[in-house]
Parts: structure tokens; C-alpha cells; sequence
């Protein structure tokens, strides 16, 4: 019994070893992983760009002695009172509630606001002093938020925060959204009047009073207003014959660029009256002048009556295309479009023909400034021109208008309704500012990455997590202070950040403790900050000792710029000693830095990935020649993901369905005695046909009533899990990891159909079979019959021919000879007389 004791003993003493080895290897990897990525504190020789390097601290104690003042955070390598860490912070300065769909009154605030967390590092909760009681700050915030004031409608919430940050640190803040009902709907109808749009304009004249009801029935607060255009009146855009200047065509007004007819109005009555008393015009070329008209309509604000709190759309009708910037050097007009008002008090372009055609990207920034909602309703041929054209113009749509524009009003309100069922948030961020945006939006779900949530009906809340990230100090300090905005689409409404990017230490400040001119610390020939002297132009060294008139640029026999005794390089061969201390070689690249006590470290010789330094500025940065890999990324060059995520299939842990490694990423399938498995998760196995076979009877029976299936209730009853989606072509999409799946039916008919199972069983399948032509074998019997005797009727026709030719020629010759006969034709030519006369040659007889 003892014995056994003592064995289960030095068991259990042994199974406590093991597990403190391998979890002692296991911090020892995440301490080696940590290491990896944490950036290099060392190399920095200022405190300003100590802490723009994440998670380091500066420490100013006077005679410091350590081997860097900057440091990693945590590591106690200065006294609490000489660190320099300023910290990420955050305020709210306006919180108005959201006003409610139905009563207009505002919504509670509790459940919709900011919040902040803390930056991205690891360590930031515990060393953050504002991280801690942001949770708290905020939610006291919202809970107690301001109404907003009578009559004012608020749609998005926050409106206002403060915020500090330090570069490359995550901050998260909350913003919500709600769609008010009745919010005021401003609708300019801006149309094509030009001679093919002319019956157009009478549809529209009399489809005017149902286009407002429609409108009204979805907000009771609705303007309307009118405006036209035709293109400028130069050559080669118009006729410049003096005649046809005043009359291009029958019932036809003079040409015009664009033209004002009625300001937005809720006069539905004068809308109508507008256009049918419009007339219209004629021109030359295909495509209109209709982006200076679409130009003028946002610029002129004031003549055009667009109010500051109401959804503005522009609804853009034309059968034609678009001149754009630069098409306007044909008629000579060379001058660029400047972007600004130029409507006469009669509502007339004046600058028609004397500026060029606005571009596309200034159009796009006049609808983003303005918060404008365009929607070009077109005819069919113009289509596809102006559905490559929504694609460059912000919170734009376009949809098919009839030939005579009969469907103006479906048109119109179909596409206001996909306009304000769904809310997709911009920013107008610069390049030093990442802003992320993330949502659940009415799923319930995790936040996945987007910026547009769609389905959303008049009262419903969505929440938008923006994740605003410094990626850089802008070289202009003025630019650290920045004012970013940020709103839905075709909303004028925003929330202002106000952002202080934390670029510099305060004892870097005149007037702050730490800071002290023509310090003797700096042997008065400098400015003591942050513990350092900053020295004059004539002076340098680490306490300013140096004067640059009395030494030398260079010394070669300064030990302190070496690494060791045995090296004879100074400065790492990058750069000159001067007064026993290393001056880096300054690059032609700005962005290129070399430093370092030694210059021993740059930003530029890192490892590369498709030609961008530790794979782009997303995935990491260069630090003192080695990559220092932001958040989710790992490798020699920030090229792989952390997390195996990636590798696993939907509702399973299991890293690439147990047969193959993730490597960076992406599955690297493993090879068995049937073959290698394959599959973006290597799900795929070799010999294996999938579930191709399994879901055959259902796509046959629910895509072509055929099949096994076909017969009563056989289809519904089988068929529960899935029901395919009819596309023309069945092709594979690799990305989205596919499988096809080729048959052929009863009816030796080819049908083809393809199944993902990315979350959900999803099957498209091919909508029309691929069957062989029907024969038709009485017509091939028929066929074949006639074919028979039309060749023997040939054949004997042929016989025919060549003995007629035959006898022909032979009668001839016949002919010929008888003809060529020298014997008279009266005497038989074989005749012989019964009797002969001779004469003796000898007679002389008389």
C-alpha cells in the first residue's frame, strides 16, 4: 500500500514537471513572440520621436545613465516622476439623443453614444490612466445626454469628441445612428431638354402633382423644384448659324446651357406649370452639357433653395451621354471649371461658354461637400454608361427610365427608398489618419468590417464602431491638431473629432518644467529639454561641448564612435564623428532615416514583401533593420497572419480539416496514400466526389421538374435544406471555395450546377438545360428516299446526255465521209459488166 502511495506520488510529481515545462516553453514562446514584435525603443534620440513609436517612454532625469532614455514601457528603468509617456484621452463635448421616428422627441440616451477603449498594445490597459475610467466617463455621459432642442432633428450621435492620441494606438468610439420620420426631402428634378426628350417632358408635366403625393405620403415636410439643360452654345456642341441659333428645330427655344426654371418649392402646382411651359431645344453632337448643370444645381445653394437639414436628392433625367472636363477645348473653351455659383438673377448659366466641363472628381467632391444624393434616371442604352459612372460619385444611383418617362414616380420612389433604407458612413480622414469601421448593424451578430448597413426602416438604431488609428505624424506640426468629420452619406449631418495627435513631449514646450534656455547643463550653448540639450548652430555634442569652428566635421580616432575595440569603422560606416559623437548620413529620401548612437539603425533595409517594406504600412513598420509587425500579423516580414483563423473551416477548430498546416495563413494541404487533399481548408478529399451526388435530385426537381423527385409532393418533402438560385452560366468562384457538378438526365440533357458551404449550403444552378437537338427520323427516312431517286434521276439524266453526245458525234463523222466521196453516187460502184474487150497491142489491122 505504501508503495503504491509512493508510485502515485512520483507520478503525479512527475506529471506537475511536465506541465511546468511545457507551460515554461509556452511563455517562453509568447516572451519570444512578444519580443518579435515589440518595437525598438533604443534607437531614439528625442523624446518627441520616442513616443511615436508604440508603447515607449522617454525618461528626462538629469544625468541619466542609462544606455537609452527612450524605453519600453514597464520596464522600470526610470524613476516615476522623470517619465515622459503622454497618454490617448478622450471627451465628449456635445451628446444630443436621437430623435424618435414617430413623436419626433429624443431617444435615450443609454442606449446609443461613444464609448473609447484603449489602444492597441497589450500593456495600455494597465499603464493608460484615461483607459481605466473611460468606461465609466462615457457611459455616464450617455446616460445623462442632452435632449435635443425643440424642432431639431438629430440622427447621428455623438456630435461632438475630443481626442487625443499617440501614433499607432487603436482607439474605438461608438457612433449611432437612427433614421427620423418625416425628415425633409429636398427634390430637384434636373432634366434633359433637348428635341428626342420632348414627349418625355409632357409625361413628366402631367406625372408632376403624383410624384409630390408620393413623396408627401413619405414626408409631410417635401420641396420640389426644376431646372434644365442642353449643352453650350458653341460650335461643334451646337448649330452657330444664325438661324438655327433662334430656331435649331421645329417648336424649338434657343439653346442654353442650363437654366433655373423653379427654385424648391412645396408648390407642386408651379412644379407642373414649370414643365410643361419649358420648351425644348436642339443641338449637335450626342452627349449633353448636363454636368454643368448638375455643377450649378449643388454650387448655388441660395438660388436653389436646398435646406440645411433635409435629404437632398438631384434626380438627373437625360436619354443621352455626358461631356466632361476637357471636352470643352473643341468648342476653344480652355478655361478649367472653377466650382463655383454662376446663375444669373434669371436663373441662367453665365459661364457656359466660358469654362470648361466640370470632371467627374469634382462633381464627386461637390456631392460629398453638399451631402447630395444624385439619381441619374436614364433610358436603357445609357444604362450601363452611367451605372460605371455611380461607381465614382459618392451616395449616386441609377435606374432605367421608360421611353417617354412614364415610370418617373416608381422610379423616383424606388430609388429613394433604397437611398434611405440604408446608411453607409464616410469621413474626411487625410492620409496620417486610418479610420476602420465596423458593424453588426441589425444582425445582432460580432462586428464584422464595413461601412453600410442596409434594411433599415424609419426608428431603428444602428451602431457603427470606428477605429481611429494615427499612422503618422504629419511633418507640418500645425497639421497635429485636425478636425475630422464624420457622417452618413447624403446626410448633412456630422460628428466632429476634434483630434490632438500626441507628436511631442510637453518638457519639449517653452514655459514647461523641464525646458530651459542657455542651460548650463548645455554648457550655455544650448536649450535643455526632456533631459537633452538641444544645441545652437555653432555648438554640438551630447552637453553642447563642441564648437563647430574650432573641430574638425571628422575624427577617426574617437574610440566612443565605434561599436568595440576591435572595429576601425566609425559610425557603422554611416556616418561622420564629430566631437566623439555620431552625425547620421542624411538620405535623399526624407522618409529614410538612419540613427542609432552608431547609426547602426535605419527605417529603409528591412525584409520586403512585393516590393513594399515589411509588406506595406498596414502590416507593419521598419525599426533599426528589422520589421516590427502590427497587430494580427507576424513573419520576418509582417507578410503572415497571427491568427489561425483563416486556416479553419466554418463551425469547425479544427486547423484545415486535420489535413494540412497553416502556414501563414493559408492551408497547406498534406499528401496520403489516395492523393493529396485539396480545398481552400484541404477539405477536399482526393477520391472523394463531394456531395455532388447528394444534391443532384433536389437541383433537378426544383430547377427542371424532373428527375426522381418530380412526382407529387416528393420534391418538397426531400428537398428542405437548400433551394438553388438560377444563374445563366455556372462558373467557380476559387475564392469563395466552390465545387461544380456536371449530369446528364433522363432526357440525355446536360445540366450543371455549384454548391459553397461557406457558413450555409448555398447551390447555383444552371437555369436552362444543355440538351441535344430533337431528330426528327421521318424527315431523315424522307430525306434519304428522295436522295436516292434524285441520284438514280441524275445518273440516267447523265447516261442520256453522254450517249446523245455520242451519237451526235458519230452521225457527224458519217456525214463527213459521205460528203468526201469520190465515186458517182448514180453507178454501182461493185458492178462489173458481163463482158470484157481486149485489144492485141500487135494488131495493125485495118
Amino acid at each position: 500500500m505504501i508503495i503504491e502511495r509512493n508510485r502515485r506520488s512520483q507520478l503525479a510529481l512527475l506529471l506537475v514537471v511536465v506541465l511546468a515545462a511545457i507551460a515554461g516553453q509556452t511563455d517562453g514562446q509568447k516572451a519570444a513572440n512578444l519580443k518579435v514584435n515589440q518595437p525598438t525603443c533604443s534607437g531614439k534620440d528625442k523624446c518627441s520621436t520616442c513616443i511615436q513609436t508604440e508603447s515607449c517612454a522617454w525618461c528626462m532625469q538629469p544625468g541619466f545613465k542609462g544606455q537609452s532614455r527612450c524605453f519600453q514601457r514597464g520596464s522600470n528603468l526610470c524613476p516615476d516622476e522623470f517619465i515622459s509617456d503622454p497618454r490617448s484621452e478622450a471627451q465628449i463635448l456635445l451628446n444630443k439623443n436621437l430623435t424618435l421616428a414617430s413623436t419626433g422627441s429624443a431617444a435615450g440616451g443609454a442606449g446609443g453614444g461613444a464609448q473609447i477603449s484603449g489602444g492597441s498594445s497589450s500593456s495600455y490597459q494597465a499603464s493608460s490612466s484615461s483607459s481605466s475610467s473611460s468606461s465609466s466617463f462615457y457611459g455616464s455621459q450617455y446616460s445623462a445626454g442632452m435632449s435635443s432642442s425643440s424642432g431639431e432633428i438629430v440622427q447621428i450621435m455623438p456630435q461632438s469628441v475630443s481626442l487625443k492620441l499617440r501614433v499607432n494606438e487603436k482607439h474605438n468610439l461608438k457612433v449611432s445612428y437612427s433614421q427620423a420620420g418625416g425628415y425633409p426631402v429636398d427634390l430637384y428634378y434636373l432634366m434633359d431638354l433637348s428635341k428626342s426628350m420632348e414627349d418625355d417632358k409632357e409625361k413628366l408635366s402631367t406625372l408632376g402633382d403624383e410624384l409630390s403625393k408620393t413623396m408627401t405620403s413619405i414626408t409631410s415636410n417635401f420641396q420640389i423644384g426644376f431646372g434644365s439643360f442642353v449643352d453650350k452654345v458653341l460650335m461643334p456642341y451646337v448649330s452657330t448659324i444664325k438661324k438655327k441659333l433662334l430656331n435649331p428645330c421645329d417648336n424649338c427655344t434657343a439653346p442654353y446651357g442650363y437654366h433655373n426654371h423653379m427654385q424648391l418649392s412645396r408648390n407642386t402646382t408651379s412644379f407642373s406649370r414649370e414643365v410643361k411651359s419649358a420648351k425644348v431645344s436642339g443641338n449637335l453632337d450626342a452627349p449633353e452639357g448636363g454636368f454643368d448643370a448638375i455643377m450649378q444645381a449643388i454650387a448655388c445653394r441660395q438660388q436653389i433653395g436646398w435646406r440645411e437639414q433635409a435629404r437632398r436628392l438631384l434626380v438627373f433625367s437625360t436619354d443621352a451621354g455626358f461631356h466632361y472636363a476637357g471636352d470643352g477645348k473643341l468648342g476653344g473653351v480652355i478655361a478649367p471649371n472653377d466650382g463655383e455659383c454662376h446663375l444669373s438673377p434669371s436663373g441662367d448659366y453665365t459661364h457656359s461658354t466660358e469654362q470648361d466641363y466640370p470632371s467627374i472628381s469634382q462633381i464627386n467632391q461637390k456631392v460629398k461637400d453638399n451631402a447630395i444624393n444624385i439619381i441619374f434616371a436614364v433610358t436603357a442604352s445609357q444604362h450601363s454608361v452611367y451605372e460605371k459612372l455611380v461607381r465614382q460619385i459618392q451616395g449616386s444611383s441609377a435606374a432605367i427610365l421608360s421611353s417617354d418617362s412614364s415610370n418617373v414616380v416608381d422610379l423616383v420612389k424606388g430609388e429613394y427608398d433604397k437611398i434611405s433604407s440604408s446608411v453607409e458612413m464616410k469621413d474626411n480622414a487625410g492620409g496620417d489618419v486610418k479610420i476602420t469601421y465596423f458593424s453588426s448593424c441589425l444582425n445582432g451578430g460580432p462586428e464584422v468590417q464595413t461601412t453600410k448597413c442596409d434594411n433599415l426602416t424609419a426608428g431603428q438604431q444602428v451602431s457603427f464602431t470606428a477605429q481611429i488609428q494615427v499612422l503618422k505624424c504629419p511633418e507640418n506640426p500645425k497639421d497635429w491638431k485636425q478636425t475630422i468629420n464624420i457622417s452618413p452619406v447624403g446626410i448633412n449631418e456630422t460628428m466632429q473629432i476634434h483630434l490632438e495627435m500626441l507628436c511631442a513631449c510637453d518638457c519639449e514646450k517653452k514655459g514647461t518644467a523641464g525646458y530651459e534656455e542657455h542651460s548650463k547643463s548645455c554648457s550655455t550653448h544650448g536649450t535643455s529639454m526632456c533631459g537633452i540639450c538641444d544645441c545652437d548652430d555653432n555648438h554640438f555634442g551630447n552637453i553642447c561641448e563642441c564648437s563647430a569652428t574650432d573641430v574638425n566635421s571628422t575624427n577617426g580616432s574617437d574610440a566612443s564612435c565605434r561599436a568595440d575595440s576591435n572595429s576601425t569603422t566609425d559610425c557603422s560606416g554611416r556616418g561622420n564623428c564629430v566631437c566623439g559623437a555620431c552625425e547620421c548620413f542624411k538620405r535623399t529620401n526624407p522618409e529614410e532615416v538612419i540613427s542609432g548612437r552608431l547609426c547602426e539603425c535605419d527605417n529603409f533595409s528591412c525584409e520586403r514583401n512585393k516590393n513594399q517594406l515589411c509588406s506595406g504600412p498596414d502590416h507593419g513598420t521598419c525599426d533599426c533593420g528589422s520589421c516590427v509587425c502590427k497587430e494580427g500579423w507576424t513573419g520576418s516580414s509582417c507578410a503572415c497572419q497571427a491568427s489561425n483563423a483563416t486556416c479553419m473551416p466554418p463551425g469547425s477548430d479544427e486547423i484545415c480539416s486535420g489535413h494540412g498546416t497553416c502556414e501563414c495563413g493559408v492551408c497547406k494541404c498534406t499528401v496520403n496514400e489516395q492523393g493529396r487533399f485539396s480545398g481552400r481548408h484541404c477539405e477536399k478529399c482526393p477520391t472523394c466526389s463531394g456531395r455532388c451526388q447528394e444534391l443532384k435530385d433536389c437541383v433537378q426537381c426544383q430547377m427542371y421538374k424532373t428527375g426522381v423527385l418530380k412526382n407529387g409532393n416528393d420534391c418538397a418533402n426531400n428537398c428542405t435544406s437548400f433551394t438553388p438560385f438560377g444563374v445563366e452560366k455556372v462558373e467557380i468562384d476559387e475564392h469563395k471555395d466552390e465545387q461544380m457538378c456536371t449530369f446528364f438526365d433522363e432526357d440525355d440533357c446536360k445540366f450543371m450546377f455549384k454548391y459553397s458551404e461557406q457558413g450555409n449550403l448555398v447551390v447555383h444552378a444552371q437555369e436552362e438545360k444543355e440538351c441535344p437537338p430533337k431528330v426528327f427520323m421521318l424527315g431523315i427516312v424522307l430525306g434519304v428516299i428522295a436522295a436516292i431517286v434524285l441520284v438514280g434521276l441524275a445518273i440516267l439524266l447523265l447516261w442520256k446526255l453522254l450517249t446523245t453526245i455520242h451519237d451526235r458525234r458519230e452521225f457527224a463523222r458519217f456525214e463527213k465521209e459521205r460528203m468526201n466521196a469520190k465515186w458517182d453516187t448514180g453507178e454501182n460502184p461493185i458492178y462489173k459488166q458481163a463482158t470484157s474487150t481486149f485489144k492485141n497491142p500487135m494488131y495493125a489491122g485495118k
